[in-house]
């Protein structure tokens, strides 16, 4: 979810970058024809997008698993509404393949998963069984093992509905929550996204729901009479045998759990999940967070017209974009325009906002400009200055910096705060005494949360152990939140920007990722897609530190790079590097987003006027649309790697216009790019 930038002020804090006249600081480069005009386009196109608030937002598209679980969230407590179902079915039907199957990624392979769910969501919708495309998924469901060989979050939905046995799901006892921090398998082992999931969901596996569904699903059963198949267990010797038996134990305390110790366990569950309720109803500024929440609180007496649950499901609302669109009707056959609804996971604003006002100022927008003046005032008032949960690993830290998304303020995260720092120092901002002291707490806050090791993660420090990965439960995406080159990188950069590039703290940043670099030269992309955005983060970080051009890294690095450039000009990483890195890494359709971290990572290495960064900049001038903004069906953001991948809608945007300002004016921190 995150990216990487090349600005600040190497002079220190409390300065604000110089303006860049358009073409007063370097001779103009005798590269590709159209660039300035390419540059201008994609800055009005960027200044239209800004609300008048000062943010920018683009959509954040992830997979159709969103929508079908909103759906059943909805039919579970009883709100499902005709409208709202039609137009989530249409935007789920647009997404389904010629084999009948729903992937996670454009163009990336069938999901079992996805695909199961999203034939539930459409059964709901009304489309019949026998319909062709949705016996084409039902086939194809059944060959790829039916819903038993769907993962652990599928088949807690359907049994909710009375679709899959809970006796044959792993247990999570809500009495986890009673578990101190230094006891493993505590919730603050697992990463936040994943404990704010966890909590609530040990009171929905406590209690056991079944509110039967309107029909049944025996069409995605490998065999209808036995859908269960039989259990196999890994060798008691090894880390997965020993979490399989553990789940046993658990399925048998259940039956003999001290009926008030459970029940004090699930109202601490409950104080826990409403004291993590933010301002506008949501948890954590995500979907998932939210749904489990709300089914939880109800399942323990919080009816609907609840504060509680009431600002709950109006955040959900929020988090649907709406559209007016041709799709496909129900009996799978084009249709008409009508509305069709796509639930967000969560929302950038903040991440969003501060990249596109770097980007702005690197085409050369002066620091001074309403646009990014009212940026800045947004930014500020969006700064987080309470404790959450970080707090536990960190005592004592004084808070400081910002989250991704409208409303988050217990889960500030570590890039977004690097970012917004590096964004603030370009305006010159008529307060800027105020500017200063958000950036102070922001440092602060942010040297505190260096890890152990000397990185940095996204949300919290030292969320390292590797037991939470290996409970039977925990079957999609990472649960924990080890350090990322991408996040120290901009940290690093960050920091070197506000004049503590030899601050120790720094070096052991700078340390750690030249210890991380891959053997070809790349560097792995946590939060991006992936080797490509891994590098991309890096190089710059190094240059603002002050590592030469000529490091032997460096050059690895820029040598990888120009290897992995395609024959457009462009560059592009698919998500199966995270899977399969022999065959992806740095290999896919070139995208504008990872053509520009590429182009980025380049000139950072001192490399403006290469073939392979002229021939960068010819393919997004040549790419780029008539409204100033690219197309980018792919995906290259990064929830989980592999597992949950992201489409952020204003990448394809900002990324490039970055590349081009950097090329047309150059760094004016870095001595010799102008």
């Amino acid at each position: 979810m995150r990216a990487g930038s090349r600005t600040g002020n190497r002079g220190g804090a409390g300065r604000t970058a110089p303006a860049r006249p358009a073409g007063a600081d370097l001779p103009q480069p005798a590269g590709p024809p159209g660039v300035h005009d390419a540059a201008a386009r994609a800055v009005r196109h960027l200044l239209d997008r800004q609300d008048p608030a000062g943010w920018w937002k683009g959509d954040l598209e992830t997979n159709v698993t969103m929508d079908a679980e909103d759906l059943l969230l909805r039919q579970f407590l009883g709100i499902r509404d005709e409208a709202t179902t039609a137009a989530a079915a249409r935007h789920i039907r647009g997404g389904q393949r010629a084999d009948g199957t729903w992937a996670t990624f454009h163009d990336g392979p069938p999901d079992l998963s996805a695909t199961v769910e999203a034939y539930v969501a459409l059964r709901l919708a009304g489309d019949a069984p026998d319909a062709p495309h949705m016996a084409r998924a039902s086939a194809w469901i059944r060959a790829h093992g039916g819903i038993a060989a769907a993962r652990v979050f599928t088949r807690i939905w359907l049994a909710l509905f009375g679709w899959w046995s809970w006796d044959h799901l792993p247990e999570l006892p809500p009495e986890l929550v009673f578990l101190p921090p230094w006891v493993p398998l505590n919730i603050y082992d697992f990463g936040c996204w994943a404990r704010q999931t966890i909590v609530p969901l040990t009171v929905v596996s406590a209690l056991r729901p079944v509110r039967p569904g309107p029909f049944a699903l025996d069409e995605l059963h490998t065999d209808a009479r036995r859908p269960v198949p039989p259990r196999t267990y890994a060798p008691l010797a090894t880390w997965d045998g020993l979490f399989q038996r553990m789940d046993r134990a658990l399925h048998l305390y259940r039956r003999f759990a001290p009926r008030p110790l459970r029940q004090a366990a699930m109202d601490a569950a409950a104080r826990w999940i409403i004291e993590r309720q933010e301002n506008d109803g949501c948890w954590g500024g995500i979907q998932p967070p939210a749904v489990y929440s709300l089914i939880a609180l109800h399942l323990l007496g919080y009816d609907l017209g609840h504060p509680v649950m009431r600002a709950g499901l109006d955040s959900l609302d929020r988090f649907a974009v709406w559209r007016e669109d041709t799709a496909p009707g129900p009996d799978g056959l084009p249709a008409g325009p009508a509305p069709v609804r796509m639930v967000e996971a969560c929302q950038s604003p903040v991440w969003d906002t501060c990249l596109a006002a770097i980007a702005l100022a690197d085409a050369g927008l002066p620091p001074d400009h309403p646009a990014l003046v009212k940026a800045a005032d947004w930014m500020l008032g969006e700064e987080i200055t309470r404790t959450g949960d970080w707090a536990v690993r960190r005592p004592g830290l004084a808070p400081g910096g910002w989250a991704f998304e409208f409303h988050n303020d217990n889960y500030p995260d570590i890039d977004d705060t690097a970012e917004v720092v590096l964004a603030l120092r370009r305006v010159a901002h008529p307060d800027p005494d105020r500017l200063d002291a958000a950036v102070d707490r922001a440092v602060t806050w942010t040297l505190g949360m260096q890890s152990g090791d000397g990185a940095w993660a996204a949300f919290d420090a030292d969320n390292t152990s590797t037991l939470p990965n290996r409970l039977p439960f925990c079957d999609f995406g990472e649960v924990v939140d080890p350090p990322s080159a991408d996040v120290t990188a901009h940290v690093v950069e960050m920091l070197a920007a506000e004049g503590r590039a030899h601050d120790p703290r720094t070096r052991r940043g700078i340390t750690w990722l030249l210890d991380r670099q891959e053997p070809d030269g790349s560097w792995f992309g946590r939060w991006g897609t992936n080797y490509v955005y891994g590098t991309g983060s890096v190089l710059p970080a190094l240059a603002a530190a002050g590592i030469p051009a000529s490091h032997p890294a460096v050059r690895r690095a820029v040598a990888w790079l120009e290897s992995v450039q395609n024959d457009d000009g462009g560059w592009g990483e698919d998500q199966r590097s995270y899977q399969d890195p022999r065959t992806w890494a740095g290999r896919g359709a070139s995208t504008p987003s990872q053509t520009a971290w590429a182009l980025m990572a380049l000139l950072a290495a001192g490399e403006r006027g290469s073939k392979a960064v002229e021939r960068g900049i010819a393919h997004l001038v040549r790419t780029q649309l008539p409204d100033g903004t690219w197309d980018e069906p792919h995906f290259t953001g990064t929830g989980f790697p592999w597992d949950f991948s992201i489409n952020y809608h204003l990448y394809r945007h900002v990324f490039p216009l970055t590349a081009l300002g950097r090329y047309l004016y150059g760094d004016p921190f870095t001595p010799g790019t102008h």
